[in-house]
């Protein structure tokens, strides 16, 4: 039996990267899961291959800035499921620029993308899990909501906003039996990564390699950061709430 058989999930950003892995790990642990990503395709291809392998998945097409679209992932989960026991706020983009290189334009998406989502899709999840036994939320940060970084002034910010977010949603929905904590990964060998290269121009193979330089002296993996947000949804963290679990290879450090 899985460490979170029988219990009932969304994870938002599913559709590849931590999302991806968060969802089919979830899924492998018992969990039935509603992945939820703007990108259709690639979207119903994860939660199909979940359910090639045993698991109950489904996808749900969700921008994650929409009000609407978030109250229908929660909508859809507390249908087919009867509830909502984990919420998993994985969404997120990044624009590697300055605050004078940033558009406002540019401000607005990173912040409704990386921040505002965790607002709407939480606003949607915690009464259907207050309405039960509660349940367990993870948001996604990243080590650069806990200090700053180069270039990178509004995904900083929005970060910053998670981890802040997560400890007052932890000591609001406490006495609701909800348990709200913040993974914060480091660099990690996804699409978004490798798209950072893009856009500072720099070459894939160097980018990586200069990301890799940490105690641990490797990327980390979707997987890696997977397991972690497995273990901040399980009871074997039934007493952590408001707290902010670094996953970086010892980059932070």
């Amino acid at each position: 039996m899985g460490v979170v058989t029988g219990r009932r999930a969304i994870v938002t950003g599913a559709a590849s990267g931590i999302g991806r892995a968060t969802a089919e790990l979830l899924a492998a642990e018992g969990a039935r899961v509603v992945l939820a990503d703007v990108d259709a395709a690639r979207g119903e291809a994860a939660a199909s291959s979940i359910r090639d392998g045993g698991g109950d998945a489904r996808f749900v097409r969700c921008d994650v800035t929409s009000e609407a679209d978030c109250q229908a992932v929660v909508a859809e989960a507390a249908r087919a499921f009867g509830g909502l026991d984990i919420l998993c706020n994985n969404a997120g983009i990044i624009r590697r620029a300055t605050v004078v290189e940033t558009t406002p334009e540019e401000w607005a998406r990173v912040l409704a993308v990386n921040l505002t989502s965790v607002f709407l899709m939480s606003r949607a999840a915690i009464p259907v899990m207050a309405a039960g036994d509660g349940g367990a939320i993870v948001n996604t940060g990243s080590g650069w909501g806990l200090k700053g970084g180069d270039q990178a002034a509004a995904y900083c910010a929005s970060k910053g906003g998670v981890v802040n977010l997560t400890r007052a949603m932890a000591i609001d929905h406490g006495p609701q039996r909800i348990r709200v904590n913040c993974v914060c990964p480091g660099d990690t060998d996804t699409a978004m990564l490798r798209d950072e290269a893009r856009q500072l121009g720099h070459a894939e193979g160097a980018f990586l390699e200069a990301a890799a330089e940490r105690p641990l002296a490797r990327l980390g993996l979707p997987e890696d950061v997977a397991r972690a947000i497995l273990f901040l949804v399980s009871e074997a963290s039934g007493w952590v709430t408001g707290t902010t679990l670094v996953v970086d290879g010892g980059g932070l450090a």
